[in-house]
């Protein structure tokens, strides 16, 4: 409990550092933003078993022709979830959450790959399963997703890690789409992020096995502890990024940084893991920021 604590203190003050930081700098925080999108796409299609790598997610969104056969299904998984990343940048902000949102979110994402079921919720006979979780009946849906939203609405004095992660599972438990869940849910916790003025955040591939341990524990136990760890990481993880950029540091990875340091290497990877340090995963490596001259 202490340590989730530190946690959500912690994002708090990161928070306040990031908009001190900021000012003045939105040509570097749009460029830091277009430059994650590839991360944010890889990643969140990883977790759904896609076979591409880092380096093709991010050929295929610059049109560059790949070296191996990759299905047709995944390139529109990559391209569309591009679309709705960068889609969400900017339409937080204009407009709060509602069931209409997370429809066009989906619609966006599954266009050209499953049209029939593009925009809309399961419905009669239309039932999902996850491992050994089956989803709601589909008439339960619309109002599992209101009901949701409300929770989460009503909950604005709690820390942001605990209604994100809440909702999230929430999210996922329902399942309300017949493909697409997971990816939409994702996007769904950035929207919200950006909407209350956080960043947004990179639930990594490497952290798959947690994030379904997370799924678990509150199918069986109905809490949310692994999921609020997870959450409070990765949004950790995005502001000690963007703080590195927006605070002029020297970016090195921590194999540089433990060489200059004369530091134990694996000890500043155990403590980036623990996001006790300010470091970030950017393309598969762990670096941070050095201030120190």
């Amino acid at each position: 409990m202490a340590k989730i604590l530190h946690v959500f203190n912690s994002i708090n003050r990161l928070r306040e550092r990031y908009y001190v930081a900021a000012v003045g700098k939105q040509s570097l925080l749009d460029l830091l933003s277009e430059a994650e999108v590839a991360e944010q796409v890889y990643n969140s299609n990883a977790i759904e078993n896609s076979t591409l790598t880092l380096e093709e997610t991010e050929k295929i969104l610059l049109q560059i022709h790949l070296d191996r056969y990759i299905t047709e299904r995944e390139i529109f998984e990559a391209k569309n979830l591009a679309r709705v990343v960068s889609y969400i940048n900017i339409k937080a902000k204009e407009q709060e959450l509602t069931l209409e949102v997370m429809l066009s979110l989906h619609k966006m994402l599954i266009a050209n790959i499953r049209d029939d079921i593009a925009g809309r919720f399961r419905k009669d006979g239309e039932w999902v399963r996850v491992a050994n979780h089956i989803a709601p009946d589909p008439k339960e849906v619309a109002g599992r997703l209101e009901k949701m939203l409300a929770g989460y609405n009503a909950a604005s004095h709690e820390n942001i890690i605990k209604r994100i992660a809440r909702l999230h599972l929430t999210f996922e438990h329902t399942h309300p789409f017949v493909d697409g869940n997971g990816r939409i849910g994702r996007v769904i916790n950035n929207y919200l992020l950006i909407r209350e003025g956080f960043v947004p955040m990179n639930i990594k591939f490497i952290d798959r096995k947690m994030y379904y341990e997370a799924f678990k524990e509150f199918d069986e136990k109905g809490t949310a502890k692994i999921m609020e760890e997870i959450v409070g990481k990765a949004l950790t993880n995005s502001y000690h990024k963007r703080l590195a950029y927006l605070e002029g540091a020297h970016i090195m990875t921590l194999a540089e940084y433990a060489k200059k340091h004369k530091v134990s290497h694996s000890n500043l990877i155990n403590k980036a893991h623990r996001q006790t340090i300010e470091a970030f995963f950017e393309k598969g490596v762990w670096k941070i920021g050095d201030y120190k001259p």
